[in-house]
């Protein structure tokens, strides 16, 4: 039996869930998610590692669906609530899912889709007659996930973790954040990225405590639920505790005070998905009484490295290696550097991820001869605490907790009528994290930029769209003719 099933069990009449304004116990959630096992399998004893899509709401219903495809063999692939169509097919066809799920809201977006392609369709409210059936026993070292991020080709990669893998990862970050059954957090992360699924949702449950559910962001509604008192661990990216703060700042010094009263009898507040501007860490200090904890993670390896639970946590690293995940820094020939050089992050552990979906080449890419993941990212170990120095690839942005391709988005724009070429890139900001932002080579200067925009949200997520456009008579190029990506940012200096 998986370890978070036997957990529950032992939880059984605790409060799992808040959401909707109802509480559910663990005892609701082994029994609906065991209710909804049985009917994945229909006439089937193992669902063998099919793929089952979902895009479901934030709530009870989400985990019920996660731990059913779970419970009856199956790999959860959890879909982007607000993609457009085009990427809800490329994760289908991808992962050959033979199962989507959906809340009631999604089955006009996918239902043409499900039926042309024969794939079955469950929506949420309107299940067919479940018929009792013996749970598979599910073996720890099958494949239990796939998670989609960008890497430096243009079309995102599925990345396959384990049942074995997920543990790892979860069970680390039980034991170095102090997780315990009376703690209460609130998940205000998406549900398709290893941020909210393994370091909130998961966490919690493991650790027999309470995980409450917010429909959508509201700083507003955020901070109320803060006052009532009950929640101790909360979790965010950046681009949140700015908006936070921003929020807190337009209320009148009494609500702040009061908020701050709130915020400090909280055990834990976590940051990461992007750097930590340290002007907003000091700043969140200030009105929360909390130094966050930053740390460091990727879809593929789930947590890493991390700041301290005890002890200092220092404004601008990211901390150390986490017990059981083996870290170095090596130059371009996979050296280990000395200790005042930077070099590439690589990572190995029970926590780093299977493969990536039907992609053995791309695989074997991202690992060294001796089985370390290479993470791409350049850091430097400063008494004792690593400290990110940038990317090894310019091609990825990380803005507000994605890891954003910019080849998918170029590859997207040159489809537009009038653009001649153009160049996509990242820049500095202290709310998203890196401003995604492109230059452009047009054929017409009065091109419409809104008009872009709308007609790019129909092809792609609306966070990957630049927030910005400059339009150029040429893109910088070296002597071979590639754009040179940092003199591209210098643009927008």
């Amino acid at each position: 039996m998986l370890s978070i099933i036997e957990n529950a069990i032992r939880n059984a009449d605790k409060r799992a869930i808040v959401a909707n304004g109802k509480n559910y116990t663990y005892q609701q959630l082994l029994d609906e998610s065991e209710n909804f096992a049985q009917l994945l399998l229909k006439d089937q004893n193992d669902l063998n590692e099919s793929r089952v899509a979902f895009m479901v709401n934030p709530g009870f219903d989400y985990v019920k669906v996660q731990w059913g495809i779970w419970r009856a063999g199956g790999i959860i692939v959890p879909m982007c609530l607000t993609h457009p169509l085009p990427s809800l097919e490329y994760v289908l066809e991808d992962t050959q899912a033979n199962i989507v799920v959906v809340s009631p809201e999604y089955e006009e977006i996918l239902f043409a889709y499900t039926k042309e392609n024969n794939i079955r369709l469950i929506v949420l409210g309107k299940e067919e007659t479940i018929q009792p059936v013996a749970l598979p026993q599910i073996e720890s070292n099958r494949k239990a996930m796939i998670l989609f991020t960008s890497g430096t080709t243009n079309k995102p990669k599925g990345v396959v973790t384990t049942h074995d893998n997920l543990e790892a990862q979860i069970s680390t970050l039980v034991d170095a954040w102090e997780w315990n059954s009376n703690d209460h957090t609130i998940c205000v992360l998406p549900l398709h990225h290893v941020h909210g699924i393994v370091n909130v949702v998961s966490c919690s449950l493991w650790s027999g405590a309470t995980c409450e559910f917010l429909p959508a962001f509201s700083a507003e509604e955020i901070f109320n639920l803060f006052l009532k008192g009950s929640l101790n661990v909360f979790m965010a990216v950046p681009t949140i505790y700015y908006k936070l703060i921003t929020y807190w700042e337009s209320l009148s010094e009494d609500k702040q005070k009061e908020l701050t009263t709130a915020m400090t009898a909280f055990r834990l507040m976590v940051c990461g998905s992007a750097a930590l501007p340290v002007s907003v860490m000091e700043k969140w200090k200030i009105i929360s009484g909390h130094t966050l904890l930053e740390r460091y993670g990727m879809t593929e390896i789930g947590m890493a490295i991390s700041n301290p639970y005890h002890g200092e946590r220092k404004a601008g690293y990211i901390g150390k290696p986490l017990p059981g995940v083996c870290v170095k820094l090596v130059n371009e020939n996979y050296e280990e550097v000395s200790a005042d050089e930077p070099g590439e992050i690589l990572v190995k552990g029970k926590n780093v991820f299977n493969e990536y979906w039907n992609k053995p080449e791309a695989t074997a890419k991202e690992f060294t001869a001796d089985g370390w993941f290479k993470t791409g990212d350049v850091a430097l170990v400063e008494e004792g605490y690593y400290r990110i120095m940038g990317r090894n690839s310019v091609d990825i942005i990380k803005s507000g907790g994605y890891k954003i391709s910019a080849l998918e988005i170029e590859e997207e724009l040159r489809k537009y009528n009038g653009i001649l070429d153009c160049a996509v890139v990242g820049i500095p900001n202290d709310e998203w994290g890196e401003l995604i932002v492109s230059a452009l080579v047009v054929e017409d200067k009065n091109i419409n930029v809104e008009e872009l925009n709308k007609w790019l949200r129909e092809k792609m997520a609306s966070y990957k769209t630049p927030r910005k456009y400059l339009l150029v008579d040429e893109l910088p190029r070296n002597a071979m003719g590639k754009v040179t990506k940092n003199d591209v940012k210098k643009l927008f200096n």
